[in-house]
Formats: structure tokens, sequence, C-alpha cells
């Protein structure tokens, strides 16, 4: 990452400008109105942002129980910006140091697979699924 940017726990004055952010860039199914990403960020025990002076560059947020399991919900990075080390930064941010936690995520997006293996993620055939309704 280079100097101008800043990666960091998300603040909480900041939720609206991520719900934006992530809108922007093809996640608008998945944030809901303001109050819904309010509260799903507020349910989220891990968040964090990257930023290139003010401007928001990156999200990312988990949900885990702190001790052995964790699930990596979002990670976001603006196409301007990929390939600078922002989403492994985000990544590593969220999930902390604890090599106790087991963290599991679904990667949909083109390429997803291929930079999360680049993580130490490997695919799994135990996990399961129940999809949310449309």
């Amino acid at each position: 990452m280079n100097n101008n940017l800043t990666l960091r726990d998300l603040l909480p004055a900041e939720t609206e400008s991520v719900r934006q952010f992530l809108e922007q860039h093809g996640w608008g199914h998945r944030t809901g109105s303001s109050e819904h990403f309010a509260q799903l960020i507020e349910n989220s025990q891990r968040t964090a942002i990257a930023l290139n002076g003010e401007q928001i560059v990156g999200f990312a947020r988990g949900i885990t129980d702190h001790l052995s399991n964790g699930y990596l919900s979002m990670v976001v990075v603006d196409g301007r910006h990929r390939r600078r080390g922002i989403g492994r930064a985000l990544v590593e941010h969220v999930m902390g140091d604890n090599p106790d936690i087991t963290w599991v995520l679904r990667a949909g997006r083109e390429g997803a697979g291929a930079f999360f293996a680049g993580l130490g993620f490997e695919t799994s055939v135990i996990a399961m699924e129940r999809p949310r309704l449309k």
C-alpha cells in the first residue's frame, strides 16, 4: 500500500459513506436502506475501511465469536485501486491474528477464488449453505 492510504476500523459516523461506496461498486443489493445497513454494521464484530486521503477505496466486514469461527462477509476495493495490497490488508485486518479461528466466505465474484486462495483460503468440500429467500 502507498503512503497516502490509511487502513483502520470503521467509525460509526462513516457508515452511510460506506453504504454509498458499496452501492457505487455493485453491492447495492446487499446494503439495503441506510437503517438496514447501519444495523448490519452494528451487528458485525469486525469492520475495516481503506482510505486514500479522505476518499473510501475499500471496505471489509466480518462476523466472529473471536475464538473459533469467523465469516468474512464483504471485501470490496475500488477497481482503480486494485492490485495494490488493499484487499489483502483489509482481509488481514478483519481476520486479526488469532490462528485458532477458522474463517469462511463465499467467493462469488469473478477472480475472488484466486484472490482468497492467495490469502491461504482453500475450497471446502464440507461447507453447506442455507441460502436467503429471494
